[in-house]
């Protein structure tokens, strides 16, 4: 991806009080399969986005997080705190990738991530 090419939104992640009950509704309503990652993580495909539901209180974002795929994580975090964004939390690696959150000026929390 150079600096022209728009981003991808590839998921949408929900805080949950409980992952399980959240997962279990969806695939009700939705039909979507829940992948599930540890205790407190799953990962539904479906409705052409993944959803993600996390349901760990020290890792969940206070509302539902955007997730932008990029093609390099560096100059990614560099365009966002040079457009007035704020890193929030991270990169971190996690089963797929590395990712970083940040808030931008308006205030909401999203974040950008590369495959492993």
């Amino acid at each position: 991806m150079d600096d022209r090419t728009p981003l991808e939104i590839t998921l949408v992640e929900f805080p949950s009080t409980s992952m399980t009950a959240t997962a279990e509704f969806l695939e009700a309503v939705c039909g979507w399969t829940p992948t599930v990652y540890g205790s407190s993580y799953a990962c539904m495909l479906g409705g052409g986005i993944d959803v993600g539901v996390q349901g760990d209180a020290d890792e969940q974002s206070p509302t539902p997080l955007m997730v932008i795929r990029v093609g390099d994580l560096e100059v990614a975090r560099r365009r966002v705190e040079e457009a007035g964004g704020e890193v929030t939390f991270g990169p971190f690696d996690f089963p797929g990738g590395r990712r970083f959150h940040f808030r931008e000026p308006g205030g909401n929390e999203m974040a950008m991530w590369v495959p492993a």
